[in-house]
């Protein structure tokens, strides 16, 4: 069984840069799930894509423009989203924040590689 560490810290976690001002900070997983943290800068483009993962976010600051299958709505801090697997989505970061994400199952292509 793939899994994280039981715990994880903030000031001990690495950011991994994606470039074009969004960052990365993975958090607890195992096999079924995954915990994110995406940091976006005002301007920066989460690109319209699609993943075999079921996605719910949770908007933790900052707002966005958020598209999921071509339906868009400003959301904020206190707001979240579900994305059904394979639905094509993306967003706009309007005020600098964070977006939490958890997925199902894990994405393995967010682990380190070996």
């Amino acid at each position: 069984m793939i899994r994280s560490e039981n715990f994880q810290f903030e000031k001990q976690g690495q950011w991994e840069d994606l470039g074009n001002g969004i960052k990365r900070q993975v958090y607890g997983y195992d096999d079924t799930i995954m915990l994110v943290k995406v940091q976006f800068k005002a301007g920066a483009v989460g690109e319209l894509h699609s993943h075999i993962h079921a996605q719910v976010t949770y908007v933790e600051s900052g707002s966005f423009k958020m598209t999921i299958d071509g339906e868009e709505k400003i959301i904020s801090k206190g707001d979240g989203y579900y994305v059904p697997p394979h639905s094509v989505h993306g967003c706009i970061c309007i005020e600098p924040g964070m977006l939490i994400d958890v997925f199902s199952p894990f994405r393995e292509d967010f682990l380190p590689k070996k």
